[in-house]
């Protein structure tokens, strides 16, 4: 398993939106520069990317969690 990592502390997303569709699902494929999620900073959202392509697995955190640089909030199967 291969993990994402909030590159910033913020909320993090898993939707574009409320009532949106999930950015990933688990089984979808993704590639890299796909993004994985946002994480909101001082009403600023950055788009969080995957740097490798895989398998998503599962969000490791809550949509509106608050999540601190470096901590892991997606998996990716190789």
């Amino acid at each position: 398993m291969t993990q994402i990592f909030s590159p910033v502390p913020g909320t993090f997303y898993t939707q574009s939106a409320p009532g949106e569709a999930l950015f990933k699902q688990p089984g979808d494929a993704v590639t890299a520069g796909d993004v994985v999620g946002l994480v909101e900073v001082m009403k600023t959202f950055i788009e969080v990317k995957a740097e490798t392509a895989g398998t998503f697995g599962a969000y490791l955190v809550e949509d509106g969690a608050a999540i601190g640089a470096g901590e892991p909030f997606a998996e990716l199967k190789d």
